[in-house]
């Protein structure tokens, strides 16, 4: 696991267990619509509580798990610390109508997945383990239930509408950071007397030089993957996201 996506289990695991020191716990952590003035806090630290019984923490986490390391890696610590808290926030927020207190890391987790989709929108998942679907049709299909479900009144004890807020609040975030990364971009190029650019025979070897060993098994696949496709067609044919893959991680060594 990268660095927080092993942070945030290990806090959601320790609350977990503190919650059998009575129902206190929950009721100081947990967010209730009525009381976010007084409790701003809450916002936060409902992400950490989950239900009694190992089902509603497992599952979380398992997705955390699976889907986190990736995310987190694709996008840096501090920006994956950023879209979990954001995606959790908002799902607290759109909860609010609802008027029922929440708990659960579901909304920050449907942000990642939201991430997921976004970067790897093509990636297969599995529903149920069985049946495969792209990335970007699983987060549709949840959406789609979520909203089914919330709006249908036939949500049972699951906060749909906090799902809803994790999908959202993940979409505004990858945009503000698509939007920040673009303006970036622009002002480097509007700089007048640039310094030297970099020659496509420098970009090519320092891009090489990225230490394998050092990623995550999934990004050594793509990183293969990118490097076969430069030794079969050229630099040129890299698209803009393939230049700031390679980019960002050469920049790390």
């Amino acid at each position: 696991m990268t660095p927080w996506v092993l942070r945030i289990v290990l806090a959601t695991i320790a609350v977990f267990f503190l919650q059998s020191n009575g129902p206190w716990v929950v009721e100081a952590l947990a967010f209730d619509p009525h009381l976010v003035l007084v409790r701003p806090w809450t916002l936060v630290t409902y992400m950490f509580v989950h239900a009694p019984g190992f089902g509603h923490i497992f599952f979380n986490m398992l997705t955390l798990f699976f889907f986190g390391p990736r995310v987190e890696d694709r996008m840096g610590g501090r920006a994956f610390l950023g879209l979990y808290f954001t995606s959790g926030i908002a799902g607290a927020l759109l909860s609010i109508p609802v008027g029922y207190p929440i708990i659960g890391a579901s909304g920050a987790i449907f942000g990642v997945l939201l991430a997921y989709a976004w970067f790897w929108p093509r990636n297969q998942m599995l529903i149920w383990g069985i049946i495969p679907i792209e990335a970007r049709y699983m987060v549709l299909l949840l959406t789609a239930a979520s909203l089914f479900f919330g709006f249908g009144g036939m949500g049972g004890n699951v906060a749909h509408f906090a799902h809803l807020g994790g999908f959202l609040g993940g979409f505004l975030y990858l945009k503000v950071l698509q939007r920040n990364a673009g303006n970036v971009r622009f002002r480097r190029q509007m700089q007048p007397l640039a310094p030297k650019l970099e020659t496509t025979a420098g970009a090519l070897d320092r891009w090489r030089r990225i230490k394998r060993d050092g990623l995550h098994e999934v990004n050594r696949d793509e990183l293969d993957r990118i490097l076969d496709k430069i030794s079969a067609s050229g630099i040129a044919s890299l698209t803009p996201g393939e230049r700031e893959f390679l980019d960002r991680f050469s920049a790390r060594h």
